[in-house]
């Protein structure tokens, strides 16, 4: 068993503090680890309270809670990688909904969870406030 406080070869960020934040969504990499329990079902639960998007139309952000919940299979998100994939969308322009589904299917592409529940609670604009949840399968 490998020492936690050495750092995986295949983990580019952890530990690194000089890196900037990707431009974009495109640009950015969501890493993973082995899932230490695969033989288990287990709920894992990360919560984004800050992220923030742009409405393609007016340019204006957009900010929402972003809540994910999976159950891994055989690899694990790497908390790092996610907070700098996420943040990468605060120049990027789409609708609500396309975001909250896009950051779903990325991280289905990235891990290959058994389960996955993604909520997008954003804040009200002109009144209305929007969620968006998406699960796979």
């Amino acid at each position: 068993m490998s020492n936690d406080n050495e750092k995986s070869p295949e983990l580019t960020l952890l530990g690194s503090s000089d890196v900037p934040f990707p431009a974009s969504p495109e640009e950015a990499t969501l890493e993973s680890f082995d899932n230490p329990s695969p033989d288990r079902d287990y709920w894992i639960e990360l919560d984004c309270p800050e992220f923030s998007s742009l409405c393609p139309v007016t340019g204006q952000p957009d900010t929402a809670l972003i809540s994910i919940r999976y159950v891994p299979d055989r690899l694990c998100i790497e908390t790092k990688s996610l907070k700098f994939y996420l943040a990468s969308y605060r120049n990027c322009a789409a609708f609500n909904e396309a975001v909250a589904n896009r950051i779903a299917d990325d991280i289905t592409s990235a891990v290959a969870p058994r389960g996955l529940e993604l909520r997008a609670e954003f804040a009200a604009r002109g009144g209305i406030s929007l969620s968006v949840e998406v699960s796979h399968p």
